[in-house]
């Protein structure tokens, strides 16, 4: 294994960070004086790096990766992967681990897109900001360090999720179909709508819609319809003196016995009840 030097700041979060925020676990920059090695499995973790200058490759479950300057990587730690500098070039990387209560399910979107964990970003500086700002968080060791890595974290992962659903410019891609059936359901909530109307709408397989919705938006079209609606439902509640009957109508809802169960599902509380409190 060849050597390297590396800045990095190794963090213990707190109890209330480790339940309620993205944390970071540990942090920091590294430069490979060779062919510098590094391999993990089974980590409760997550590792985000960018290659800042050289080459190398990353292997992830037996998929092996070219890296390059600007190369960004973004990695769930629960399996086998591992990553070296090239011999002739070595790299410098920024890097950071980090967990937290919905960092598995942000990395599962993410792959469930069927992406690789390599990626080039369009705005290299999004970030290059966010881990730089996250280390001088930790190397100042504020008050609110936890608070401020959570939003640094979240930048982050959102800026991965971003760079994922973005299309290469100029191609018209399912992204585009998945928009507009979105589009559709906050045109028509209001009436009776069924999956085949949608992909017929669209010359689409309803099968193929179904599924590729769900990975896109993490919830499936009658979900999504639902929340819809239910959204709709809660301003007419707030904003206006129609009757529960008349907004379960208003709303597409069956009638109003149906309304007030998915209501009371989605809220936890009866439509009247949101109303008295709401308004009151």
């Amino acid at each position: 294994m060849g050597t390297s030097t590396s800045n990095r700041i190794l963090a213990t979060p707190s109890s209330y960070a480790k339940k309620h925020y993205y944390y970071v676990q540990e942090i920091g920059t590294l430069q490979s004086l060779g062919p510098h090695i590094s391999a993990r499995q089974d980590l409760r973790s997550c590792l985000f790096f960018m290659v800042l200058s050289g080459s190398g490759h990353v292997t992830v479950r037996g998929t092996r990766y070219a890296l390059s300057p600007g190369d960004c990587v973004w990695i769930d730690c629960g399996g086998r992967y591992e990553h070296e500098s090239s011999t002739e070039d070595p790299w410098r990387l920024s890097w950071v681990h980090y967990y937290g209560p919905e960092a598995g399910a942000s990395y599962e979107l993410f792959a469930a897109q069927g992406l690789a964990p390599v990626f080039r970003p369009r705005s290299p500086l999004v970030f290059e900001e966010a881990l730089r700002a996250l280390y001088e968080a930790h190397r100042e060791k504020s008050a609110e360090v936890e608070l401020l890595s959570n939003k640094y974290l979240t930048d982050l992962v959102t800026a991965c999720l971003q760079e994922a659903l973005q299309k290469e410019e100029g191609e018209y891609t399912a992204r585009e179909k998945l928009l507009q059936a979105h589009r559709y359901l906050e045109e028509n909530y209001s009436r009776k709508i069924r999956l085949d109307d949608i992909a017929a709408a669209l010359y689409m397989s309803k099968f193929y819609l179904s599924r590729e919705f769900k990975k896109y938006y993490g919830a499936s079209l009658m979900s999504e319809l639902a929340a819809i609606r239910i959204s709709h439902a809660k301003s007419l509640l707030r904003f206006s003196d129609s009757s529960v009957e008349q907004i379960a109508e208003l709303c597409g809802f069956q009638d109003a016995g149906y309304f007030i169960r998915i209501f009371r599902e989605s809220e936890d509380t009866t439509p009247l009840a949101y109303r008295k409190k709401w308004t009151n």
